[in-house]
């Protein structure tokens, strides 16, 4: 009677940093990392609803063809304000500008008008499209800077997550003078690895021409970037990779780790008249 051979364990390819793709799924899911992220999101939908409610607001603006071509106005009320385009999260496949109206409270008390925009998501349109959608809500707001009554030179974009992600990608709109990117997604190559991709359908051209850490050049608007001090380690790689890239190719970019902060709370920071982040959007226009 013979003895069966001693094989080794058929295990999980690594194909990320060491990651297999069940770790490198785990690596970037933020809901599953969060415990209370519903709890997050229903509070943002409640709050936001009573921002859009509120007398002034200027809703469901469009800027393009599309139906979810559409912003949201929140004026301060004060002639030739700084604008602050803000743009979602939600890995470019889920949320709408409805559930993000909140962030504008922060941002208005410092005399900051807001801009909340929708777009197209996945996998209805491809992450060229969906940018090619910013860059149309950028024009359109700079176009109509003196019906909105805000100053077109002090336009900065900023967003959150994947609206982070679009922000940095639009640093080099002409429109645009200074840009803020939270928690933000700046090297396209782990996601269309992961289960992102399944929806997103990233390409080789798309990850080459829109991935922050291959475009970032000198010339483009001021970036600043913030990531939560207890994120996931993978999303706060992508902020100090950025920062590398601009330390390496000499591009002035600021960069703030906020303690405590998960994926979810960070907002908190931008939301809050004192916040950290809407300190830093102050600064950045000058108010």
């Amino acid at each position: 009677m013979t003895c069966p051979i001693d094989r080794p364990m058929p295990t999980d390819p690594m194909i990320y940093r060491g990651m297999t793709r069940a770790e490198l799924d785990l690596a970037y899911n933020n809901s599953a990392a969060v415990a209370d992220s519903d709890r997050w999101l229903a509070q943002w939908r409640r709050h936001s609803a009573e921002v859009r409610g509120a007398p002034g607001a200027r809703l469901d603006i469009a800027y393009g063809p599309a139906e979810r071509n559409r912003l949201d106005y929140f004026p301060t009320g004060r002639p030739g304000a700084p604008l602050f385009v803000f743009l979602h999260g939600g890995y470019w496949q889920r949320n709408s500008k409805e559930m993000f109206a909140f962030v504008a409270e922060g941002p208005r008390a410092r005399g900051i008008d807001v801009a909340v925009v929708g777009y197209t998501l996945a996998p209805a349109a491809r992450l060229s499209q969906i940018a090619h959608e910013i860059t149309e809500a950028l024009t359109f707001l700079h176009a109509h800077a003196a019906v909105f009554g805000f100053d077109r030179r002090g336009l900065c974009v900023g967003g959150w997550s994947a609206g982070g992600h679009l922000a940095a990608v639009s640093c080099g709109h002409p429109a645009v003078r200074s840009a803020l990117a939270i928690s933000g997604i700046f090297d396209l190559e782990p996601l269309a690895l992961n289960y992102v991709n399944e929806q997103l359908r990233l390409d080789a051209a798309e990850i080459a021409a829109l991935s922050p850490v291959r475009t970032l050049r000198p010339g483009l608007a001021p970036l600043a970037l913030a990531v939560g001090g207890a994120e996931l380690p993978e999303l706060q790689r992508q902020s100090t990779s950025l920062q590398a890239v601009a330390e390496a190719r000499g591009v002035p970019l600021a960069l703030q780790v906020l303690p405590g902060h998960h994926h979810y709370s960070i907002l908190d920071e931008l939301a809050r008249p004192d916040g950290a982040l809407t300190h830093e959007l102050a600064r950045l226009v000058g108010a």
